[in-house]
């Protein structure tokens, strides 16, 4: 028979078995639709990261946008991108200017302001955006137009939009006061501008010259727009720019508004990211999931493939037959499974918009492929699946499959055992040994990833591991006198490989739920510990608006009763290391501090090396990045500052309480010369009693305010955007995990409907057979909460040891139970309810329709 003839029979057979027994694949159906229904919505994240953005505001009558690179160029991965401004040098502009079809090239500046009105009230942009200002010359590339008064001509002239004036209760010929950072100045308001209302931000005008003052780099511009004339395509000039004008990236159309809003920029960055991880850890849930699904399906039809098998059926045509049905059942699965999958797209998207982790006009793009990806992930999930249960079915000789149909095979493969009893003693060398040997991040890694391998091994051996928790929790869960109770540990203990099919994905949801909630509260518990421990400081300066002026960091020196000062300016950095012979980059956070006065106002726990050394190109590092990128005390490493500039840096010290400060800590001026603004994000006050002069002060400086060190630590531990996502994709994740509990928990119970019928026949009553389901439910739900949380506790110990050096992990006793509850509500219903389900027919009806 020759393979087209095969696969045509197969499929017509296949067709035939799920029109026949259509409730044998329902559960692998739905398995399949709600997979795919995730992977569309985690492909579409990533279409959206990679095609959409916001439309240009006040660059919206430029035809192309020219700026500098803002990613960090590496080989075979994703650039990733830098967290400050990269600037172009201010000449660049007339090398644009000279591009032929350039009709103006205008260099453009933003710094961040806020007007200060009567009683010392605040005021940034309308509805709370924010307010930065510009030279007047920018004006054009919206463009505003003047609606009364003149542009500014003088340093102490401004230009407000309408809105902003009327907001601020100001007109042409008054006056306002406006700071930057901390640092007030008196401007007289020399005219009026609309320019439509802006979305996303406000803005006020000032000479050129004073804008590039108040940026902080007179001599650099943020971007160039240029205007070009009507018949100028813009595609064509922007690639002329780039062939003329060396080291500049241009933008057009909805690309514009990368360049002209930086956050922009970072939400791409950040939805490439996450879809990449989320969709990855997806692809192998849903493989897991839809492949053990459809093993448990085989694996119930032994009695009929034994069947074809003695007579006459080849082991080629049995595995052609499953085969065939799984492909039916996926395709159909993950067709239906796009439309909610689309929808849950729209739903990561307003989530993510209401929580501040993506503006809410980035706009979602829904297109084809990450439907197709998905259904073709989830078919080969599902045909590899079939393959691997119905290859024992398919091999085995007609007589020993006629024999394992009627009482299933005790023996585990030796494969299986043998990889299963592998991944147990590696898992919890990656848990425990790597977090003691292996230093930096990589400990941390190696003991997430043990999580996984035990789940792995668990599939592998359940029926091993069930039938010892069976053995030792059986009887305390079951009393032996009673017959139901017997029945139940008895049955456990025969059918220890269907106990298993139906227990692992309840003891996956259980490691997993534990394995991501507690080490997210590991990290937590460990960063708040290390802040409240490593602030000395009795008092913290912070801001009401974009930053703090360096400037006040002399001044609050200056006020009776403070003995030290210590600026602190966070920002991001990049390393570059050799790993194996090639190059690798992490990303840290990091912070810009002065090491005069640290020791009275930072406490970072430094293990070798000396933060007084903290000068010119210098650095040091905490002890997981120093790990990881094999640095130690007097080496030098390459950094990439916040806004790309290369530095070779010598490392003067080694600390521990990088989770509570960041994983590099500059000099401070070297910091704050390559963020974008150019502030303090706070300052460090140690003042003995000296509160009230603090604040009389501060009274000069309306957007600064004044906090404790208790109110300032629990600000920094709060709920943040990061961990409002991670909360969704977790309850997704688990989601889908507790839908696959359910489904095989009712298939294996269902299918279980002769089994019923044949203990009611020879005497049990219903409620008998009730009791015995019940008795059950208790060792399936007691063994999967059990087996899953010795499976995440080793991870959790690792990552605990790798982090804090600590073997304790913090697990909340409110959040495991809510873990426990979860189980037992997902397993408990779909058992009972399924066993009332199976028990509706008449025994004898059961029996004789077979």
């Amino acid at each position: 028979m020759t393979r087209r003839a095969l696969s045509r029979r197969a499929l017509s057979l296949a067709w035939s078995t799920i029109k026949g027994r259509k409730g044998g694949f329902v559960a692998a159906f739905i398995a399949v639709m709600f997979g795919s229904a995730v992977l569309t919505a985690s492909g579409i994240l990533l279409e959206t990261g990679l095609s959409s953005g916001v439309p240009a505001e006040r660059y919206r009558a430029a035809a192309v946008v020219v700026g500098a690179s803002q990613f960090f160029p590496v080989e075979e991965d994703i650039d990733p991108r830098y967290a400050e401004r990269v600037r172009l040098p201010a000449a660049r502009a007339e090398e644009v200017r000279r591009v032929r079809g350039v009709r103006a090239a205008v260099g453009d500046v933003s710094f961040p302001a806020s007007l200060v009105l009567g009683g010392g009230r605040v005021l940034g942009g309308p509805g709370g955006v924010p307010l930065l200002g510009h030279g007047w010359p920018a004006a054009a590339l919206r463009p505003f137009a003047l609606s009364a008064g003149r542009p500014p001509q003088a340093a102490d002239e401004v230009v407000l939009e309408s809105r902003l004036a009327r907001e601020a209760g100001v007109q042409v010929g008054g006056t306002v006061t406006l700071t930057v950072g901390t640092t007030p100045a008196v401007f007289r308001v020399s005219g009026l501008a609309d320019g439509g209302d802006l979305t996303r931000q406000a803005a006020l005008f000032v000479t050129d010259e004073r804008a590039r003052q108040l940026s902080g780099q007179p001599d650099h511009v943020d971007a160039i727009g240029v205007l070009a004339g009507p018949e100028t395509d813009p595609a064509e000039l922007a690639g002329a720019i780039e062939r003329a004008v060396r080291g500049v990236v241009t933008y057009t159309g909805d690309q514009r508004g990368d360049a002209e809003i930086l956050d922009v920029g970072r939400t791409r960055s950040f939805v490439i990211e996450l879809a990449l991880s989320f969709g990855a850890t997806m692809v192998m849930v849903v493989v897991i999931v839809v492949a053990g699904t459809l093993a448990l399906s085989v694996q119930q039809r032994r009695r009929e493939l034994a069947l074809l098998r003695a007579i006459g059926a080849t082991p080629k045509q049995v595995l052609a037959m499953i085969g065939a049905e799984a492909t039916l059942v996926s395709v159909a699965g993950a067709v239906l499974g796009a439309i909610p999958g689309v929808g849950l797209g729209f739903v990561f998207h307003r989530t993510f918009a209401a929580v501040g982790a993506m503006p809410a006009d980035f706009e979602l793009v829904v297109g084809p492929v990450p439907v197709l990806a998905a259904m073709v992930l989830c078919v080969a999930g599902a045909r590899t699946g079939g393959w691997i249960a119905a290859r024992r079915a398919a091999k085995v000789s007609p007589v020993e499959a006629l024999g394992e149909a009627a009482v299933e095979p005790r023996k585990l493969g030796w494969v299986r055992l043998t990889i299963g009893s592998l991944l147990i003693p590696a898992a919890l060398a990656a848990a425990i040994v790597l977090p003691i040997a292996l230093p930096g991040e990589a400990a941390v890694d190696g003991a997430s990833s043990s999580a996984l391998l035990l789940v792995i091994a668990v599939a592998l051996l359940g029926p091993r591991l069930l039938g010892g928790a069976v053995t030792l929790l059986g009887p305390r869960l079951n009393r032996a006198t009673h017959v139901s109770g017997f029945l139940a540990v008895a049955n456990a203990r025969a059918r220890s490989r269907r106990l298993s099919s139906a227990t692992t994905p309840l003891i996956m949801g259980v490691t997993m739920a534990a394995a991501q909630i507690f080490s997210a509260t590991t990290l937590g518990a460990a960063a708040q510990n290390q802040a409240a421990d490593g602030v000395l400081a009795d008092y913290v300066v912070t801001p009401k608006a974009a930053g703090l002026s360096p400037g006040l960091a002399g001044e609050l020196a200056r006020v009776g009763g403070v003995s030290a000062v210590t600026p602190v300016v966070r920002t991001q950095t990049i390393i570059t290391y050799t790993s194996d012979d090639s190059k690798q980059y992490k990303i840290f956070p990091a912070q810009g501090v002065e090491p005069a006065g640290l020791k009275a106002t930072m406490d970072l726990g430094v293990l070798e090396g000396d933060l007084g050394a903290l000068r010119g190109e210098s650095v040091a590092l905490s002890r997981l990045a120093a790990g990881t990128v094999g640095a130690k005390a007097g080496q030098s490493v390459d950094l990439r500052l916040g806004d790309g500039t290369a530095v070779r840096a010598r490392v003067v010290a080694i600390y521990e309480k990088g989770l509570g400060f960041g994983d590099v800590t500059l000099p401070h001026d070297l910091a704050i010369r390559h963020t974008t603004d150019r502030l303090d994000s706070w300052m460090l006050v140690k003042a003995a009693g000296g509160e009230p002069a603090l604040r009389q002060a501060l009274a000069r400086h309306p957007t600064a305010q004044l906090a404790d060190r208790e109110s300032f630590t629990a600000a920094q531990s709060g709920d943040s955007a990061d961990s409002a996502v991670s909360l969704l994709l977790n309850a997704v994740l688990l989601g889908y995990i507790a839908i696959a509990v359910v489904n095989t928990l009712v298939m294996a119970t269902v299918a279980r409907v002769r089994e019923f019928a044949m203990l009611r026949l020879i005497g049990a009553g219903r409620d008998q057979v009730r009791s015995m389901v019940r008795g059950e439910a208790r060792i399936i739900t007691v063994s999967a909460v059990l087996i899953g949380t010795l499976a995440a506790l080793p991870a959790l110990v690792g990552i605990s040891i790798a982090v804090s050096r600590w073997p304790v992990p913090s697990i909340p006793p409110l959040a495991y139970a809510g873990i426990v509850a979860a189980a037992v509500l997902v397993a408990w219903p779909s058992i009972m309810i399924s066993a009332r389900v199976a028990m509706r027919q008449r025994p004898v009806e059961v029996i004789g329709g077979e």
